[in-house]
């Protein structure tokens, strides 16, 4: 099952699009009452900022992502510059609606508080901010202008002037090499975490009696390929392929091999967030790649918190 195409909003309204669902109704949360405004029709008009926003449902839309907004905007229709999610996270966590930018990077995503949903979104439209300045401005929960810490390794806001193809289709995770100018480096990375098979897995075919749980092995499929030559994070979530008959077949996670990767001794690796806040970076060591894949597959963390605060020694440093 494909996620239908969006409708086009009116001059001077945004898409609030609900992405969660049970039993086919759609789970709002508390978001309506707590983005306060006025009802006129279909239209929610938000306080003074006179920002008018349209609520759509459709259960097909079911656990839609950010960074598959982009690919839901009608062939030759305009993209609107922004669209407002309400995901599970707002639906069963009560969390801050998700921003995911059309026209900057698109799919790439901000999460803002309810209250202010409003005056964010009329100073968007007016061009007193850009959707870079709510990126540079989010704490490592994905929050713009939230109390969590900024993060250690904030979001790249400048993107290269190019296209990128969509990444390969997986139910795992990618590694995903963006930097090509270190050969020697690259295998040795691919070395440390098992060498690559001839299906172009590493950690694939792993003997569960020699896994270290506490440094878990990262498995996952290589894309090694000139194309994505400078990828940064922010572009990741609109090249991963939305699901097709079964949630459990999208990909899982993205994994970065840039020039960091081969410049520090701990080989760090980028992890980019496809969920919560997609497009969000967490700078990790190689070492710790493979435990990060582990616990958010079985729900036991949550990507942020591999997100390094700034200016304070992140907790796998502390346990090493």
């Amino acid at each position: 099952m494909s996620f239908p195409k969006l409708p086009q909003p009116e001059p001077g309204e945004v898409l609030l699009v609900c992405a969660c669902y049970e039993d086919g109704t759609a789970l709002w949360g508390g978001l309506l009452d707590e983005i306060g405004g006025r009802r006129e029709g279909d239209v929610l008009v938000v306080g003074g900022s006179g920002v008018r926003l349209r609520p759509i449902e459709d259960d097909t839309w079911d656990s839609l992502y950010g960074g598959n907004v982009p690919a839901l905007v009608a062939e030759g229709e305009q993209a609107p510059p922004v669209v407002v999610l309400a995901d599970v996270s707002v639906g069963y966590g009560g969390d801050g609606p998700l921003l995911v930018d059309l026209a900057m990077v698109p799919g790439r995503g901000v999460r803002v508080p309810p209250s202010r949903l409003g005056e964010i979104l009329a100073d968007l439209l007016c061009g007193a901010l850009t959707f870079d300045h709510l990126v540079r401005d989010m704490d490592v929960c994905g929050m713009y202008q939230g109390d969590a810490g900024q993060p250690a390794f904030p979001a790249p806001t400048a993107t290269p002037h190019r296209s990128f193809p969509t990444l390969p289709s997986s139910a795992g995770v990618l590694l995903v090499r963006t930097f090509f100018d270190d050969e020697e480096g690259w295998r040795a990375l691919l070395d440390e975490l098992g060498g690559a098979d001839e299906d172009g897995w590493v950690g694939a075919d792993l003997d569960p009696d020699e896994i270290d749980v506490d440094h878990y092995p990262l498995t996952a499929l290589v894309v090694d390929d000139r194309d994505f030559d400078g990828l940064l994070s922010g572009q990741v979530p609109a090249l991963v392929s939305p699901r097709e008959e079964d949630i459990d077949e999208h990909t899982t996670m993205v994994v970065l091999a840039d020039a960091s990767t081969f410049a520090e001794t701990d080989r760090p690796l980028t992890v980019v967030d496809l969920y919560d806040t997609p497009g969000q970076p967490a700078v990790l060591p190689c070492r710790m790649v493979g435990s990060m894949a582990c616990n958010l597959e079985i729900s036991n963390m949550d990507f942020f918190e591999f997100v390094a605060v700034a200016d304070t020694e992140p907790w796998w440093e502390e346990d090493s």
